[in-house]
This record gives structure tokens, C-alpha cells and sequence, in this order.
């Protein structure tokens, strides 16, 4: 018996980015990080400068050496995945969807008529005014 919808252990077709791209995006962050004390009044933070050099150099002369780096942020980005996806999930089902169905039910509405009537010869309801043409959703996509 499967305890969950979600299948955990399928292998998604997810692709890493390039190294490049690696490399420069963390240049970018470190570079963020140095100069945000500035918006504040602040001084500039000297450490994060030798992480702008090291992974903007790498990834402009040689971003293959920046492979295992990106390859294991990779997998920490697919680790997170799935430990974050379920709980974010998870809290807004019982923060958002449980308490709206709980008080539409406390006021007395039923969203959905679930019901079985054995006297009704269908459930089909006619829509007024009716809907498009058949003809015009045949090919949706």
C-alpha cells in the first residue's frame, strides 16, 4: 500500500545548469553579499570579494573546473526538492484548504452534490445559456 500520492523514488529528467551559468550566479550572490551593507550605510564586506574573483574568473576562463561544484550544489537543490516540496505542501493543506472547507461546512454549503438520488433518471445539468460548440474543442491543443 502506497502511503502517499507522491512518488518519491521516480526519476525526473531534471537538468544541472551550465558551469558557466554556476559560476556566475554565485559571482553575482557573493557579490550581493559584499555590497548590500552599502544600501544601509555600512561598509563593504571584504571576505565575499575573493568569492566574486574565484567563481566569476572560473566561470569566464574555465568553468569546467567548476563541475564537481555544480554538480553537488545540484544535488543539494534535488535534496531540498524533496524535503521542502511535501512540508510546503503539506502547510498549506491544513493552513489554507482545511479551515475553508471547515467553515464552509460550519455554514452550512456543500461545494460539490455528492449525493445519490435514485430517483433522478440523470445528473446532467443543462447549462444556461449553453456552452460553445463541440466543433470548437475538439483540437484544444
Amino acid at each position: 500500500m502506497v502511503a502517499s500520492h507522491e512518488r518519491l523514488t521516480a526519476e525526473e529528467d531534471v537538468k544541472a545548469g551550465s558551469n558557466r551559468s554556476f559560476g556566475i550566479t554565485f559571482a553575482v550572490v557573493f557579490a550581493l553579499i559584499a555590497l548590500f551593507p552599502l544600501l544601509h550605510g555600512g561598509s563593504v564586506r571584504f571576505w565575499a570579494l575573493p568569492g566574486i574573483a574565484i567563481f566569476g574568473g572560473l566561470a569566464l576562463i574555465w568553468p569546467s573546473l567548476l563541475g564537481p561544484l555544480n554538480r553537488l550544489w545540484f544535488r543539494f537543490g534535488m535534496l531540498l526538492h524533496k524535503i521542502v516540496n511535501p512540508l510546503v505542501l503539506g502547510l498549506m493543506f491544513y493552513m489554507i484548504i482545511t479551515p475553508v472547507a471547515a467553515v464552509t461546512r460550519l455554514l452550512g454549503g456543500k461545494l460539490l452534490s455528492l449525493g445519490y438520488d435514485k430517483s433522478l433518471p440523470s445528473y446532467w445539468h443543462r447549462r444556461s445559456p449553453p456552452g460553445p460548440e463541440p466543433e470548437t474543442i475538439r483540437n484544444q491543443f
